[in-house]
């Protein structure tokens, strides 16, 4: 069977869509189901902090410093899944059919072996908390809780590369309705195991990875059809330079980019500490507020990725632009309409996730109302990483996300603990100066990369 037969005819008219459609159908073609997605998710993620909090404030400060150490570990599928994505979507835009099939099946065998090393760590759990700076109180009630979330991460590595080969090659619907199963089948659960069994947040990490085992099927069902090249082959895995290395040089500053990003975050709940646990309950509502907004624009960054990817990959660079140019138009509009409606509806939005605990909910209140001031600069943040990662500039997001945490939020944190005495107000504010500040520096750096690509496509074309 030739290479050509092997693309199916669906395939082969995406990428023909793709590649010659006008650019706004395009974009919200791919980018809708994507952020429809990411908006379920937020709003199930809102639905799960509120259940912790019919547990107790103290659950709900728990799972979100817990959390945040899984995601410190989760960012090397997360890069993983960046960098296949990417170069997946390259090779398919330029036709190399052969390469596609390669990469899919070796980057699923390097799930596997990036899953065992994490697996190992589940009997030092204890250990492993108290390495990373977690309070005593916080292990003592979360401890299990963090063991079933590594299973939880193992599994999800395979879970977002095969969210990225079905990005890749378009099928953004399919994605929309698998993690529509993920959430249903998850927030069922939780709701059963906290209201009806009383259970604790252990229960909740346990639905959890119930809803990625769920997944898990659906991609291995999905993934094991032999008639396509999006399909995992046993045969086709290659750790040729050719085939894995770019894949892993566009991986590995998106992992570090990530993994720096999530511990820096770690630092600052720690740090929010010194104003009680309360406030790092506080600051993950705020984070879930906040991600109404900002996850529809990484729903439009990652199709806007692809799409410029692909484009790349058939020697397109100006559809590729235009791709950024539209991304950056919609992202800034969805942050500026967000912002208004989420500060608009703050009172009843804070009430949700306090329960009777009124302290708690102005608390809330306090630190969002700073945070949602930077959701327009974050989705030209995200515009230009779906532009960075499509080019393949993967390096500069890591500096760009770098400066985010560990230049504008952790050393401004401690200005404001040592040298003022604004309180736990602190929290808030460090979220409003980093997310406006990345966003400048994404805005020159997004510049100064356009004008490089359009001086090396001249220089090419001349």
């Amino acid at each position: 069977m030739s290479e050509e037969k092997e693309l199916s005819a669906k395939d082969r008219r995406f990428r023909e869509f793709v590649l010659g459609a006008d650019m706004w159908k395009v974009i919200f073609t791919i980018s809708l189901p994507l952020a429809a997605y990411q908006g379920l998710l937020q709003i199930f993620k809102m639905l799960d902090t509120m259940m912790a909090a019919h547990i107790g404030t103290d659950a709900v400060s728990s799972v979100a410093y817990i959390s945040q150490i899984g995601f410190v570990i989760s960012a090397i599928g997360g890069g993983l899944a960046i960098g296949a994505g990417m170069k997946i979507s390259e090779a398919y835009g330029a036709g190399n059919y052969d390469l596609v099939k390669k990469r899919v099946s070796s980057v699923c065998f390097l799930c596997f072996l990036i899953s065992i090393p994490v697996l190992l760590v589940i009997p030092f759990t204890p250990q492993f908390l108290r390495l990373n700076g977690t309070p005593e109180e916080l292990i003592e009630a979360s401890g299990q809780y963090f063991s079933v979330e590594l299973v939880n991460i193992a599994v999800n590595f395979f879970n977002v590369v095969y969210i990225a080969i079905e990005r890749a090659r378009g099928n953004t619907k399919l994605i929309m309705w698998i993690n529509v199963v993920y959430l249903v089948v998850k927030t069922v659960l939780t709701a059963v195991f906290v209201y009806v069994l009383n259970g604790t947040v252990v229960m909740i990490a346990i639905a959890t990875l119930a809803a990625n085992l769920a997944m898990f099927v659906i991609a291995a069902v999905n993934m094991l059809k032999k008639d396509s090249i999006f399909a995992f082959s046993r045969k086709q895995i290659s750790l040729r330079k050719a085939v894995i290395l770019p894949v892993i040089n566009t991986s590995y500053p998106a992992v570090t980019e990530k993994a720096a990003f999530a511990y820096g975050k770690l630092i600052v709940n720690k740090m929010s500490t010194d104003y009680g646990t309360s406030v790092v309950g506080a600051l993950g509502v705020s984070n879930n507020l906040g991600g109404i907004t900002t996850n529809l624009q990484n729903g439009f960054q990652e199709g806007g990725a692809s799409v410029i990817s692909q484009n790349i990959g058939a020697g397109n660079i100006g559809r590729a632009l235009d791709a950024f140019k539209k991304t950056l138009i919609i992202n800034v509009a969805l942050g500026a309409v967000f912002m208004s409606l989420t500060l608009i509806f703050l009172d009843p939005l804070s009430s949700l996730f306090a329960g009777q605990d009124e302290d708690f909910r102005l608390l809330i209140k306090d630190v969002y109302g700073y945070e949602a001031l930077g959701a327009v600069t974050l989705g030209i943040n995200a515009a230009v990483m779906a532009l960075l990662y499509g080019f393949g500039y993967t390096k500069l997001t890591l500096v760009l996300n770098i400066l985010r945490v560990f230049v504008f939020r952790i050393p401004v944190l401690w200005f404001l603990q040592n040298y003022t005495d604004i309180g736990s107000a602190s929290v808030g504010i460090v979220m409003m100066v980093s997310n406006i500040s990345v966003g400048i520096c994404a805005a020159i750096a997004g510049a100064f990369v356009i004008v490089h690509i359009r001086k090396r496509s001249a220089l090419s074309n001349g």
